[in-house]
Formats: structure tokens, C-alpha cells, sequence
């Protein structure tokens, strides 16, 4: 039996709460790009259905058209400035000051989307120029929206359409948002209970991702303080956004997965095991998305009616709708 059969197989879902995220309004929104063009993001499509979009356009918002003459970001010496380079216009003022004002806006939000490689919306791949004129690049970074959104949300999941493409970065990139919009309904709710709850069920993933931010978020839990619910909950929205800021290590997830096993070891023939033990072997050299595993461990809870499993969000961490494996997985960072 195939993965891909495997995935077919599981269909009962949970409920997820509808992440808020930012988008550049030109990934499948508008044709807004400086040569009037939109750009065809499948991802952005599959997510309308499951995410509130926040589209943006940070050049059309501080005044230019539809098309217009490219930006660049120029290294004076002094410091980077935003050039249009054909009518010499200094930009720099007018996306700073727009970048504050809308980030600053902004409520409730999960994350943020962005277009790679664009001088304002790019977050580390955007080309500085040395100057004005006909140079090459001298080095890469962020543009200056996109830098601004990296200073003010540190711990939210911040990616461009391009890092997407790989499947271990996407896959985090979703469970960072539905989980954080998720916790946003805890806050919401005002009662401690559901903080224990939402910290119970989200064990397996944070044991995944990083098991010193797990404690600390168990001891704020815990709560012998005796703190209030608003000052316990926002050091827990503190760490839980720390704990999940970077993709886990390959061996702790597959520790976790382990562990997880063990609740079937009674359950299973050799054979299932011996696939399972394959399986994480191809996950591990980058050849399988975590989400085959997560979903087969689901199948199995399914299977021998093993609550607990199907109750931690590690095992179906957003819509299953959202699983695709359809890229190779072969790393774009850099």
C-alpha cells in the first residue's frame, strides 16, 4: 500500500480555527507586481479556503502604479536606501513610515506570507546593490517591508511563497499558524482550563520542536504563582511562539514518533513495524514529508481507538486538505 493511499484513508478530521495571515496581494489576489502581473501560487489557493487573508502591497500603497519602474534597495555607506532607479526617486521614508503604520495596525494576526526576492515585501533573499547604476549585486537581505515585519513579529511563522516550495518548511509553516490561531481562541476564552487543555493536547508537538520551552510552558501552566489568566497566558503565548520558531530537528521528531509507536506495539504485525521503521529511514534523508508519518501514526489511533493520539495536534497539525506532497523537499534556504 502506497503513502499516498495511506493518506486517502484517514478522513476524520478535527476542527481548526481560521489562522489570520498577511499575504502579498500579489500572489493570487491582483495583478500588482511592478510588470502588472499576479503570480500563480498554488499553496495561496488551497489556504483561501482555511485562512483569513490580509493582502498587501506595500509599493501600491505608498503611491506607485500599475506597472511601474522597478525598485532597488542601494547601499550607500550611510546605510540602505529604496531607489526607483529610472526616476530617481528615494523611497525610503515613505515604505518605512507605511511599514510601522500597518504593522502597527494590526491585530490577531498568525503570520505572514510574503513574496521572495521583492526589494520591499522579500524577507533574506533580496538583492543590495552597491549603487544606482548598472552594478551587480553586492550581497542579499531583507527588503523593507519585510524587514520590518521580521522586527516586530520575531516569533510568528514569517515565510515567502519561494521557501514554501519545500515541503519540511511548509509543513511548518502551517503548524505554526493553525496552532497559533488556535491558542488565540484559548486567549480568547479567558479561562484557565482551556490553557491546560490546549498545552496538553500540543505535548507531542512541542516535545517535537523543543523540549526546554516544553517545561517552561508546563510550569506557566501549572500556574503555582497563582498568576492571573492574562499575565500566565501571554507568557505562555511568549514561549509557545519561542518554542516553535524554528523547524525541529529531524531526531527529535523522529523520537517522538518512537514514542508514539509504543502505543501500538501490542497492535501491530512486524510487518507494519518493519514498513514504519523504513519509512522513517526516508523521512530522515528528506525523501517523505513529516506529514505521511503524522498521518499514518493517525491511522493507526483510528484503527485500535487510541484517544490520546487522536488528540494531539502533532498527529494532524493542520487541514488534511493542506497535505501535498508534490514537491521533492529538496531545501530552498539561501
Amino acid at each position: 500500500m502506497t503513502v499516498d493511499s495511506r493518506l486517502a484513508r484517514v478522513s476524520v478530521t478535527r476542527a481548526f480555527e481560521r489562522p489570520t495571515v498577511v499575504v502579498s496581494r500579489c500572489l493570487e489576489f491582483e495583478p500588482v507586481r511592478w510588470d502588472g502581473q499576479m503570480i500563480s501560487e498554488p499553496l495561496v489557493r488551497e489556504l483561501k479556503q482555511h485562512v483569513d487573508f490580509i493582502p498587501v502591497c506595500p509599493e501600491m500603497e505608498i503611491g506607485l502604479g500599475v506597472p511601474r519602474k522597478p525598485v532597488r534597495i542601494v547601499d550607500t555607506g550611510s546605510g540602505r536606501r529604496l531607489i526607483q532607479l529610472e526616476t530617481e526617486l528615494d523611497l525610503t521614508e515613505k515604505m518605512s513610515d507605511f511599514a510601522r503604520t500597518f504593522l502597527s495596525s494590526l491585530k490577531d494576526v498568525d503570520g505572514f506570507l510574503l513574496k521572495s526576492r521583492s526589494p520591499s515585501s522579500g524577507i533574506k533573499d533580496v538583492k543590495i546593490y552597491p549603487g544606482p547604476g548598472k552594478v551587480a549585486a553586492s550581497g542579499r537581505g531583507a527588503g523593507f517591508f519585510g524587514g520590518a515585519v521580521l522586527e516586530m513579529f520575531p516569533t510568528l511563522a514569517v515565510e515567502d511563497e519561494g521557501r514554501l516550495k519545500d515541503f519540511d518548511i511548509r509543513e511548518a509553516f502551517l503548524t505554526r499558524i493553525f496552532a497559533h490561531a488556535d491558542l488565540r481562541r484559548v486567549i480568547r476564552s479567558g479561562r484557565m482550563k482551556e490553557l491546560v487543555a490546549f498545552h496538553a493536547r500540543n505535548k507531542h508537538l512541542l516535545m517535537a520542536y523543543n523540549q526546554k520551552e516544553m517545561r517552561l510552558l508546563g510550569r506557566i501552566v501549572a500556574n503555582t504563582a497563582k498568576a492571573s489568566f492574562a499575565d500566565a497566558v501571554s507568557e505562555y503565548e511568549e514561549h509557545f511562539n519561542l518554542a516553535l520558531a524554528r523547524k525541529p530537528r529531524k531526531s527529535s521528531v523522529i523520537n517522538v514518533l518512537m514514542h508514539a509507536l509504543g502505543y501500538f506495539k501490542d497492535d501491530l504485525s512486524p510487518r507494519e513495524k518493519s514498513d514504519f521503521l523504513n519509512l522513517l529511514g526516508t523521512y530522515r534523508e528528506g525523501r517523505l514529508p513529516l506529514i505521511a508519518l503524522l498521518t499514518l501514526i493517525k491511522s493507526w489511533a483510528l484503527r485500535y481507538d487510541i484517544s490520546y493520539i487522536l488528540e494531539q495536534t502533532m498527529f494532524q497539525p493542520f487541514p488534511e486538505d493542506l497535505v501535498s506532497m508534490r514537491d521533492s523537499g529538496k531545501s530552498v534556504e539561501g
